[in-house]
């Protein structure tokens, strides 16, 4: 089978939105933000001089990679045909969206034993790779496995660029944007398997988790699991959405059937967008906005 062929048949999907304003044939003062998971990625293009999103791809594959070859030739499939993957950027940044990670408070971190945090998480291997992220102004160090082959992969194409887990952009980011907040709220970030939650109170992180989910009922029993866990009573919190979801879906009925304060997380960007990229839009993919 040729490698065309191969590459027309593993994409499932690819969604484009951009904003005609911004010549992407000139790309030198732009950053380029590439967001990987199992069943995909996405990449951002941000013009830093003009502070506007020029574009957004989304790109899915029609199954979770089963294996860390087939998820590389997933990725390199793509990357070597896109033309704007070619391109010169000024900065590049990669966040890994997988459930290979833990958050640990600071004064508990030893460097010396990444394998020791993330070993009751997931599976370890003899030669896992395990690396960290410091959450800054936070207290916190997050523990994970990256994709290393695709690393190696964007190394050889790129040259340097800064790596981070998506848990570490979207609990900094959550913790900036509610750090006055004293009401305890519950924030569920979902993708298409699975979701994060995300509880603050007080401005401090009490809980964060991923969850597998297959239907509406397995979502919202999820959520006041851990609502019940942490004694947290559902006429009182509030529950933030983002990521694959949009009001009045199913997904968000049936939060609002059982809690009762629910509200779509707040867009707030220090870039502009053009009118087609919706407030929809911009919480699916919260976390690639964010991690520049």
């Amino acid at each position: 089978m040729g490698t065309g062929l191969r590459f027309m048949m593993e994409i499932k999907k690819s969604k484009q939105i951009k904003n005609n304003s911004v010549d992407i044939n000139n790309l030198t003062d732009c950053h380029l933000s590439i967001q990987l998971s199992l069943d995909g990625f996405s990449f951002c293009i941000l013009n830093t001089k003009e502070k506007k999103v020029a574009l957004v791809q989304q790109i899915s594959f029609p199954e979770y990679s089963s294996t860390p070859e087939k998820h590389l030739q997933n990725i390199t499939d793509f990357f070597e045909k896109e033309e704007l993957l070619q391109k010169k950027y000024n900065s590049i940044s990669v966040s890994h969206v997988n459930d290979l990670c833990t958050l640990v408070p600071r004064p508990l971190f030893d460097a010396q034993n990444l394998k020791q945090y993330i070993k009751f998480n997931t599976k370890i291997y003899k030669n896992d790779y395990i690396v960290y992220d410091e959450i800054e102004n936070h207290d916190m160090v997050n523990v994970y496995l990256p994709f290393v082959n695709i690393n190696n992969y964007f190394f050889d194409k790129f040259g340097s660029f800064e790596y981070k887990h998506g848990a570490t952009i979207l609990v900094e980011n959550l913790l900036n944007l509610y750090k006055m907040s004293e009401q305890p709220r519950v924030f569920a970030h979902l993708y298409e398997r699975y979701f994060e939650i995300v509880v603050i109170a007080n401005g401090q992180l009490l809980l964060h988790n991923f969850f597998t989910y297959q239907t509406k009922e397995d979502f919202i029993y999820y959520i006041l699991f851990t609502a019940e866990q942490l004694h947290l009573n559902p006429e009182k919190f509030e529950l933030v959405l983002s990521g694959t979801i949009e009001k009045d879906d199913d997904y968000y009925q049936i939060a609002y059937k059982y809690i009762r304060d629910v509200k779509m997380l707040e867009v707030r960007s220090n870039y502009s967008y053009s009118d087609n990229f919706t407030d929809d839009f911009k919480r699916n993919h919260f976390t690639l906005l964010n991690q520049f």
